[in-house]
């Protein structure tokens, strides 16, 4: 993961202002362990510079998806989470009670493309793998409980 230093310095040179809103949601982002709902990445960089504004926040997390440093992470609710995205092709795993992400490298789908690209006459050129379940820390809580 870059730094916010990297990240900033990449703002830049896409010819984007770098203000000290920008730079609260970046280190939000880059501290969380888990996605975070814009709405909470809003509260969390309003902490840091009080003058955040919800629409800036929206704006910022779009364009650090556009850029590779944030992966949308699709909620069962229809709502995206935003997470801190390494570059290359990865995927996440996505914990449904704690939120965390997790990212993970490799996913042979080639089999399941062809068959798909087959059936369909489709030509696919990308693809998004989220797999979600329960990571051990919860798993082990919830034992606990029992």
């Amino acid at each position: 993961m870059p730094s916010e230093e990297e990240i900033v310095a990449q703002l830049s040179q896409a010819g984007l202002r770098v203000t000290q809103a920008r730079r609260a949601v970046v280190r939000v982002i880059l501290e969380a362990d888990r996605a975070l709902t814009p709405a909470q990445i809003f509260e969390l960089a309003r902490r840091q510079w009080p003058r955040m504004g919800l629409v800036t926040a929206y704006r910022t997390l779009e364009l650090l998806a556009q850029l590779g440093f944030v992966r949308r992470i699709h909620s069962d609710d229809g709502c995206n989470s935003y997470a801190r995205a390494s570059f290359g092709h990865r995927h996440d795993l996505i914990c449904r009670q704690c939120g965390r992400v997790v990212e993970f490298e490799g996913c042979d789908l080639s089999e399941l493309l062809d068959r798909v690209q087959a059936e369909t006459g489709f030509t696919i050129s990308t693809h998004v793998l989220e797999l979600a379940g329960t990571c051990p820390r919860c798993q082990k809580e919830k034992r606990g409980m029992s």
